[in-house]
């Protein structure tokens, strides 16, 4: 009998593993909850560009087909592959809702063996009609697909796991294409039996998705009483409209699409750009793909090793930048090489300005890497359940738009007579634009970058026992308070956002006070000396609560002056009751920040008597140690300041 993975976002039945126990993302291809899916998907998109590729070079090179001219090859079969994500996906995102995920992948490889069986036919035949009805099918394959693949893996893989699960599909899935090209190129051109190698190809590829599939654990439905809209174009909106009652989810969408619209106009333009600029030949232009395809594979690898294996949108901002500044290289490095006749790739690679271009093409899609796959993680972390592979088709439609819109402005740049350089240079400096609206418009992405930068790059920052901190539901953090960066690096250790209820003098502090700000923390003053902000404070905090989000406080009042622990105030157990009054009984985390006594941010100085913080930058050099201790939650009608304190006190020497 199968064993399921469960519905629920990040929980796994027996026979699967419900938290992270194992070393890296790779050891995910040990266990039959991930390895079968990914060899499926990665079978999936190799078979769909051999085909393409090779049905490409055909009609480019060794037919002459009266009605389509060469040149216009392939941008026929990119249109005719890409429509069906128009016409279906809002379908195939109800589909996948409603019916068992693994049934649908199955049906969904049994069909690509029918479309490839045609194709084979069309090869043999050198039936162009043939093969591109088959292009519009595999299309159509690739539709139905998308979303039960992006729906599939928070069904098996916990929170911990869905970045690097995540990671590992982005890098099969350039991998995939990147050899589906190179063989689709090298079965095509064999002389006499090219063909029938193409179509033997082919049929390999299908039937070992197929069989491979066979071992995918049940998935069950999300949404199973669903009733199905066939209507594409009034479930395409809804689907829209859907996505956009979640901003978080519906901005992230918008900012994968630009990624696919900013990935399309250098994709598109590697021809042009190794024969006219480069002067290189078509060994060059593949090399090109290669080294693209490398820097993806390497950027969504990385992402869970710098987030902590947790889903990390920092890495979004930082990704933003890279592709920026590597764009904009690119243009540099490409503009006004000198003219030569056509080059080889031996004798490209021998000059050495050449590899300037390379190195920006290789950290440009480094950096898309780094930009998209925590955007994906997050997706399926935020996105409704019973909602989220229509979600994912609303995805899948943004990106066809954007990709489309991606041809049509690169074409009417070309034809207004903007270079190819001149294009890369008009991207980059679009890719900053779209970015930091994005960012305005979501501020959570430029906090987390914030905090990522601090826990990375100001502090070597290591946490123990965040699996405490709830994926889900309402909690309270109870933390000691060391500096004024506390905060942060609190939001550094935690997958999800965090709201602080913070003394209100910290929020005049330049910098930090804006930062707290755009996290919409909330302000405290003693009832004595403000009653107003006292008491909005905790209606704010009971608020946070009813909306199932995590609450963090720093029981102790105020920053310590000497590095101690202080006592505990009552206001933990206020917050408490409020909920209680609710009908909300939320757990409460401790936790213990170690070793930031003594840095830039803390106290430690004096300065005309006054203990103050932050007047000797480098006091304690860069990468210095510091730590967060996380303990077992505790039941809220436990919860006492003393218990708490001493909880705290425990974690902080351990």
């Amino acid at each position: 009998m199968e064993q399921p993975v469960n519905a629920q976002a990040g929980a796994a039945v027996p026979g699967t593993s419900t938290h992270a126990d194992h070393p890296n993302q790779f050891a995910l291809l040990g266990q039959r909850r991930f390895a079968p899916f990914f060899w499926t998907q990665f079978s999936g998109a190799a078979n769909d560009n051999l085909f393409k590729f090779a049905f490409t070079v055909m009609v480019t090179y060794q037919l002459q087909v009266s009605w389509m001219q060469p040149a216009m090859a392939g941008l026929v079969i990119g249109a005719l592959f890409i429509l069906p994500y128009l016409l279906f996906s809002a379908t195939s995102g109800q589909i996948t809702d409603k019916y068992e995920k693994t049934k649908i992948i199955r049906f969904v490889k049994n069909l690509e063996i029918a479309i490839m069986a045609l194709a084979a036919y069309g090869f043999v035949a050198e039936n162009v009609p043939v093969l591109l009805a088959c292009t519009f099918f595999m299309g159509l394959h690739s539709t139905l697909f998308g979303p039960v693949k992006f729906a599939y893996l928070p069904q098996a893989l916990s929170e911990r796991e869905l970045t690097g699960g995540n990671g590992m599909v982005e890098m099969g899935t350039f991998v995939a294409i990147l050899l589906g090209n190179i063989v689709g190129g090298l079965l095509i051109a064999t002389p006499d039996v090219g063909r029938m190698h193409v179509a033997i190809g082919c049929m390999a590829a299908a039937l070992a998705g197929r069989i491979v599939a066979q071992f995918i654990p049940l998935a069950p439905a999300t949404d199973p009483g669903l009733k199905i809209n066939w209507n594409p174009v009034s479930e395409t909106w809804r689907n829209l409209k859907m996505a956009h009652g979640n901003p978080v989810v519906f901005r992230s969408l918008l900012g994968i699409s630009w990624m696919w619209f900013f990935g399309a106009v250098f994709l598109s333009q590697f021809p042009s750009l190794a024969r006219e600029v480069l002067h290189g030949n078509e060994q060059v232009a593949s090399f090109l793909l290669v080294v693209f395809s490398i820097g993806i594979a390497t950027g969504s690898l990385l992402c869970e090793v710098l987030s902590r294996r947790h889903v990390e949108i920092g890495l979004v901002p930082l990704g933003a930048i890279g592709m920026t500044v590597f764009a904009v290289d690119l243009y540099f490095a490409t503009r006004g090489l000198p003219p030569s006749a056509t080059l080889t790739l031996g004798e490209f690679l021998a000059q050495s300005y050449h590899w300037r271009v390379l190195a920006d093409l290789a950290l440009l899609s480094l950096f898309a890497g780094l930009y998209s796959v925590p955007m994906y993680a997050l997706i399926q972390l935020r996105a409704q359940p019973t909602h989220r592979a229509r979600i994912i088709a609303a995805n899948n439609i943004l990106n066809a738009l954007f990709m489309i819109a991606s041809s049509v402005i690169a074409g009417v740049l070309l034809q207004s007579g903007f270079s190819i350089p001149q294009i890369f240079l008009f991207t980059g400096l679009a890719n900053a634009l779209v970015a930091f609206y994005i960012f305005m418009l979501v501020p959570e992405y430029l906090l987390r970058f914030f905090a990522w930068v601090m826990s990375h790059v100001v502090y070597r920052f290591k946490v123990r026992g965040d699996e405490h901190i709830p994926t889900a539901g309402p909690a309270v953090l109870v933390c000691n308070h060391v500096s004024f960066v506390d905060a942060v690096l609190l939001m550094a250790a935690s997958p999800r956002p965090i709201y602080f209820v913070m003394d209100h003098r910290i929020f005049r502090i330049p910098v930090l006070g804006a930062i707290f700000r755009l996290a919409k923390a909330i302000p405290v003053a003693p009832r004595t000396q403000d009653e107003t902000t006292y008491e909005q404070a905790f209606e704010r905090a009971a608020q946070v609560l009813r909306e199932g989000d995590l609450l963090a406080i720093f029981p102790e009042g105020a920053l310590t002056r000497d590095g101690s622990l202080q006592e505990f105030k009552g206001g933990v157990m206020k917050i408490l009751e409020r909920a209680r009054q609710d009908g909300i009984s939320p757990p409460v985390v401790p936790m213990g920040l170690t070793n930031l006594w003594g840095s830039f941010f803390s106290r430690i100085e004096v300065v005309n008597g006054d203990r103050v913080a932050m007047v000797r930058p480098f006091r304690r050099g860069m990468f210095s140690r510091v730590g967060l201790n996380v303990g077992q939650p505790v039941p809220a009608v436990q919860a006492q300041p003393a218990m708490l304190r001493e909880r705290v006190a425990a974690l902080l020497v351990e």
